[in-house]
């Protein structure tokens, strides 16, 4: 994700609404639909969505405007030159929490409240996830479902050759700084990272301080009461540097999707990024189990961290019964069961029976129930956009430098962070 993005972004979101009067009235004949799904499983994964809406919509056109490339940055770039056009999209695609809100303070999106009594998500959804879909007593996005991004990623085979012992439960940081100095002391690439994303280096980061700071510290950090500068953040990058040494040389020009076919290849060792991971894995023939592995990033057990792919509607939307129709779609307990199988993610509804599931969803599912649930930094949930650029900034800085008071500055430079007892 390219600092132009956050930049036009915020621009956009700064503006006033001022185009069109949403048509909520009268049913039309075509349904524009952007996102940023592309890859081998996420593009099976949209047409479940697309093909149960035409099957109940013989008679609408579905403009399909995915954007393929930057792991979503390309997409949200060429949404806001469209907004600032005043040629929105009838639905597109954003994350809960922050980013939810943001669009709605801009007043870009429509209410969807009206879906949720519906169809029922008012009552299915976990409180962490429908407090973050809520705002001002209404709902304003419709997720599709929940990735899980505090995981790590292994290949069995790379494990073995190199002598080093699937993880297990308790896994911890030190034995992964270990198991992946051992990796690359064989002669083999440590860890995979598509960096060409750069959202993927940021989860990398994310959950390397979630191991460090717990659930409790997550908290603080939401509340703005944590210390950016203070020793459990130098204790994450201390950790955070020795593990990024051991990435793939050529991660520069990997996307997020190309590393995860390497992982599944046997050409890397290791991968932390969300298990949008387990879709191309899958895709790619590796099989659960026999080719690769999996557990909660270092640290982290007991957290889940919840990335939550969410469609809104256009507060100016030319075919607006079309897109509270698809909102009914995506909300769907039949269709959220067959998207979430070919996503990689997990569904949202308590009444959405996962038993069908691979093993790793069913266990990413129990996760999603049972642990304490958390929102992302890296995908602006947790935080404002203006944050979430600072941390973006502040880890391209680090990765490059390995200088943690060039982390801190960065940080510091690009937005006020608090100081633990001001």
């Amino acid at each position: 994700m390219r600092r132009y993005w956050f930049i036009t972004l915020a621009f956009v979101l700064a503006a006033c609404s001022g185009g069109q009067q949403a048509n909520f009235s009268e049913a039309t004949d075509r349904l524009e639909v952007v996102s940023w799904w592309a890859s081998s499983s996420e593009r099976p994964a949209l047409d479940v969505l697309l093909d149960a809406f035409t099957s109940a919509h013989p008679d609408v056109e579905i403009v399909d405007g995915a954007i393929t490339g930057g792991g979503g940055s390309n997409a949200q770039v060429a949404l806001a030159a469209r907004l600032r056009a005043g040629d929105p999209p009838d639905v597109w695609q954003t994350f809960l929490g922050s980013s939810l809100r943001a669009w709605v303070d801009a007043g870009r999106i429509a209410d969807v409240s009206a879906v949720y009594e519906r169809s029922g998500l008012d009552r299915t959804m976990p409180q962490a996830l429908l407090d973050a879909a809520t705002y001002r007593v209404k709902a304003w996005g419709v997720p599709t479902g929940s990735h899980r991004g505090n995981v790590l990623w292994f290949n069995q085979r790379m494990l073995r050759d190199a002598g080093v012992k699937a993880p297990g439960p308790g896994y911890s940081t030190a034995a992964f700084e270990a198991d992946l100095a051992k990796v690359s002391a064989s002669g083999r690439t440590a860890l995979c990272l598509g960096a060409k994303d750069r959202f993927t280096a940021t989860e990398l980061f994310e959950n390397t301080l979630l191991g460090a700071i717990g659930t409790d510290g997550w908290s603080r950090v939401s509340d703005d009461s944590f210390d950016w500068r203070g020793s459990q953040l130098r204790q994450a990058l201390s950790a955070f540097a020795q593990i990024v040494s051991y990435a793939d040389p050529n991660a520069g020009g990997l996307t997020w999707d190309q590393a995860a076919k390497k992982l599944a290849a046997g050409q890397c060792a290791f991968l932390s990024m969300n298990d949008s991971v387990y879709g191309e894995l899958v895709a790619n023939k590796s099989v659960e189990g026999r080719d690769f592995g999996y557990v909660p990033y270092p640290g982290t057990a007991g957290a889940y961290l919840a990335i939550v792919d969410t469609f809104v509607v256009s507060a100016e939307a030319e075919d607006g019964v079309n897109a509270m129709d698809f909102m009914a779609t995506v909300a769907d307990p039949k269709t959220s069961l067959e998207f979430n199988r070919a996503k990689g993610s997990v569904p949202i509804r308590d009444d959405v029976d996962v038993s069908s599931l691979p093993a790793y969803q069913r266990q990413a599912s129990q996760s999603l129930w049972e642990d304490k649930v958390v929102l992302s930094i890296t995908h602006g949930e947790l935080m404002s956009t203006d944050f979430q650029q600072a941390v973006y900034d502040a880890v391209a800085a680090f990765v490059g430098s390995k200088n943690q008071d060039a982390f801190i500055d960065t940080l510091q430079n690009s937005i006020e962070v608090p100081v633990a007892g001001r």
